[in-house]
């Protein structure tokens, strides 16, 4: 089955070549990414304005149809691309679209995705709290598979490292306190959405600028949460509370 690969904030396909690379050799399936660019992305910011954007991901998703024995897709997206992907799957009529995502997609894997945010400013936070309010959720399960993936490799502290502390920043923006685990850029919790499958992975970081290896690294770092294999930790949605902890 094809897969749809959506990037994250500000993002361009061309940071995503590598992973596609390798997600093409794990899955043994064609890699169709999305094209965007950073300006694209900011109309997500600064307006409402996501229809640019889930026109692009509609495009490809078609494109990638083409070549379904199914006529279905698997979309995996990263970090605000996954939340992206939840309005997509019932984005029928949405600014002038006429076709919903369910129609085409038969699973949705989140990769470090901002599910929630307090902030409608961090995190993709206005995104998150209207797909929240209209598809909650695993809101069209069980004819979409969620597995929803994050990343446990930094812990947020305020005297912390380098890292650490930017991490505990973010964090804090996010669910209002910053002594949680995290991919250093999305808290755990915030990336396990509710109803999905769970699976955390730990050491992972969200992207390169946080660290490696981050989701899309390498075959290996694939391998944990492509829904074929089982090297990856479930997880019951808990968050981790202590620095020391271990999941």
């Amino acid at each position: 089955m094809p897969i749809v690969l959506f990037g994250g904030f500000m993002s361009f396909e061309m940071v995503y070549w590598g992973m596609e690379h390798a997600l093409e050799i794990v899955t043994g399936q064609p890699v169709f990414v999305v094209h965007s660019r950073p300006r694209d992305w900011m109309r997500v910011g600064l307006t409402w304005r996501w229809g640019h954007l889930l026109r692009k991901l509609d495009e490809t998703v078609k494109e990638a149809v083409a070549v379904s024995t199914t006529g279905k897709v698997t979309l995996v997206g990263h970090s605000a691309g996954g939340v992206l992907g939840r309005i997509y799957l019932g984005s029928g009529g949405f600014r002038g679209r006429t076709s919903a995502g369910v129609e085409y997609v038969d699973r949705l894997i989140t990769l470090g995705s901002p599910h929630r945010s307090r902030s409608i400013f961090v995190g993709g936070g206005r995104v998150a709290q209207w797909v929240n309010k209209r598809y909650p959720g695993a809101y069209f399960a069980p004819d979409v598979e969620y597995i929803a993936v994050g990343g446990r490799s930094i812990f947020g502290d305020a005297h912390g490292d380098l890292r650490e502390r930017h991490a505990y920043r973010i964090y804090r923006s996010m669910v209002g306190r910053g002594e949680v685990w995290g991919d250093g850029l999305v808290p755990l919790e915030c990336a396990l959405l509710p109803g999905a499958r769970h699976l955390v992975l730990n050491g992972v970081t969200h992207y390169k600028i946080c660290g490696s290896p981050w989701y899309g690294e390498s075959e290996e770092v694939i391998a944990r949460w492509w829904p074929d294999f089982e090297a990856a930790t479930h997880s019951d949605g808990s968050s981790p509370t202590s620095k020391n902890s271990q999941t």
